[in-house]
């Protein structure tokens, strides 16, 4: 499952910290003949399997995608590699499946070639004589999934909160008018952009100094409490943003799970910086504000807090335990049934 944190204008109406209006942002991860996350060279390069680079953070816009930097990605020629150029037009034909897989004209399957360098792989969408030692990838996002299709005798609104719903907890962040807490779980996301982490680290105070990195989990126990970063795009300047938890009921889940034991208590928290991969408990950022108490349960949904949209910012928040709670779920972006 996993943590949405629905902000209004921080709460676009969406998935993990990720809008899902015009434009929606996200990272990529390699599977198939070759894995790991997608890092940029300094020129724009994509480049899979080097461990000296970030993950890299693109944006898709009306099947056109440009780089954390603003270049346009494009398919060179004449081998069609991926990379984002400064100036570049980006090339269309991009999009995003209900997966959660990044696919070019309708096809999911990339080819990864090597480079000679550090060990990575250049990414293209077709082999060609003019590379070698190739492995088809897919490659997979970490957001801006497309919503599952509908059944035709849904009607509209029950369709728009079906698409809008969470897989299992999850905590988003929306650019609209902050919902009550009720049992639809979610149901009432039905406007608006929602924003979904882009990074979810969990820090242990039994292992003070050990950097778990990113993860696709969300956990809160007696000693792990868990920090997700949002980045709240500079068009939500002027909206109000909603913190939301989403808690579905494990029968609603499709594609995803939770275990969850205890008192519900957790405690949320607006930090004062922004974690890493290398946050650990000794060095993660302090509290500017803490959000409260609440006990959460199955099938509900939590306002957490209500403010000013930090547009074009990058915000970090904290889950932790205040009780006996144990949750751990899996961030799913994929609506429930």
């Amino acid at each position: 499952m996993r943590t949405f944190f629905n902000i209004a204008a921080f709460a676009a109406g969406s998935q993990a910290l990720i809008t899902r209006g015009d434009s929606c942002c996200f990272h990529l991860t390699a599977s198939g003949g070759a894995s790991g996350s997608v890092g940029q060279l300094s020129d724009g390069q994509n480049r899979i399997g080097d461990n000296s680079l970030s993950p890299a953070e693109f944006c898709i816009n009306s099947g056109a995608i440009t780089d954390g930097n603003g270049r346009g990605c494009i398919l060179t020629p004449p081998t069609t590699q991926l990379q984002c150029d400064e100036g570049a037009t980006p090339t269309g034909g991009f999009s995003i499946d209900s997966s959660g897989k990044l696919e070019f004209q309708g096809s999911s399957r990339f080819i990864a070639c090597e480079t000679g360098q550090n060990g990575g792989l250049n990414i293209y969408t077709t082999e060609s004589s003019d590379l070698s030692n190739c492995k088809a990838i897919e490659l997979m996002a970490d957001s801006c999934a497309a919503p599952k299709p509908q059944p035709t005798s849904t009607s509209t609104s029950t369709a728009a909160a079906t698409s809008a719903s969470t897989a299992t907890p999850s905590a988003t962040a929306t650019a609209t008018a902050p919902h009550p807490a009720n049992n639809g779980c979610g149901t009432t996301l039905t406007s608006g952009n929602f924003e979904f982490p882009h990074l979810i680290v969990p820090i242990d105070s039994s292992s003070p100094d050990t950097a778990a990195g990113t993860q696709f989990n969300g956990k809160v126990t007696s000693t792990v409490s868990s920090i997700f970063n949002f980045d709240i795009p500079q068009s939500d300047s002027g909206k109000t943003c909603s913190l939301v938890f989403l808690f579905p009921k494990q029968a609603n889940l499709q594609t995803s799970s939770f275990t969850f034991s205890g008192d519900g208590k957790i405690d949320f928290a607006a930090l004062s910086g922004v974690a890493t991969k290398s946050t650990t408990f000794h060095n993660a950022p302090s509290v500017s504000k803490d959000l409260g108490t609440i006990a959460v349960s199955p099938g509900n949904q939590y306002v957490v807090s209500t403010f000013s949209c930090p547009a074009g910012q990058t915000v970090s928040y904290e889950m932790k335990n205040a009780g006996s709670t144990s949750l751990e779920f899996f961030e799913d972006f994929n609506p429930s049934p």
